[in-house]
């Protein structure tokens, strides 16, 4: 009898025992299936490459085949990123612009530039408004060393294509002494200005000094 019942328990733990390594290799296989059944595009090495960026260097002398260049690489979605005037081993006194463009973006936008120089306050004031009133809006600024215009302030105005145009209002301070820049910066900001470039150099309207470009929204 004792027999018996230890050859029935027997029986009963193995045939458990073959249960569970039957669940245990179903599941495995089930795991298996859905790796080998995984879309291609899910697989880490596949991800998309977020944040890539293409950028286009622009160099040269003159401000008009800046500007020129400017619409061009614009006109393939080149983006403004930044400028600077000075002294380069490869070009002497040039302006160097460098655009990007988003390779992950969903659709490609094209961009529309204008590049002002003067030597003189009023003029710059004067095109920047006018360039605010076609849609344009500052981006950046430098002082260079042109070959017909001496030590100017030059200024990127950008505007998107087939954009709404937002209406902006200017001002232009220059001041050889940072006390009256401070004193003018106030004056600007208590009337709703906001500083949007500065640069501090030698130009040939006021001699070693700071400018800076403010704006605000147009008052409707």
């Amino acid at each position: 009898m004792t027999l018996r019942k230890t050859g029935w328990r027997t029986t009963l733990l193995f045939v458990a025992i073959l249960t569970r390594l039957t669940l245990l290799r179903a599941g495995g296989a089930q795991t298996q299936s859905q790796a080998e059944t995984q879309p291609e595009s899910l697989a880490p090495s596949d991800a998309p490459n977020h944040g890539a960026y293409d950028y286009r260097l622009l160099a040269t002398k003159q401000t008009s085949t800046m500007e020129k260049e400017l619409n061009e690489a614009g006109d393939a979605g080149y983006r403004f990123s930044a400028v600077m005037g000075g002294e380069t081993g490869f070009g002497g006194s040039e302006v160097v612009v460098i655009l990007k463009k988003d390779l992950d973006a969903a659709a490609e936008s094209a961009f529309q530039y204008k590049l002002l120089a003067t030597n003189k306050t009023s003029t710059m004031q004067k095109e920047l408004q006018e360039a605010a009133d076609a849609g344009f809006e500052y981006r950046g600024q430098t002082v260079f060393s042109s070959a017909f215009g001496g030590r100017e302030v030059v200024v990127i105005v950008e505007r998107e294509r087939d954009a709404a145009i937002k209406a902006y209002e200017y001002k232009l301070l220059g001041a050889n002494k940072t006390s009256t820049m401070q004193k003018e910066l106030l004056e600007a900001g208590n009337a709703g200005f906001e500083l949007v470039g500065v640069t501090v150099a030698n130009t040939a309207f006021g001699g070693a000094e700071v400018v800076g470009i403010l704006r605000r929204a147009r008052l409707q």
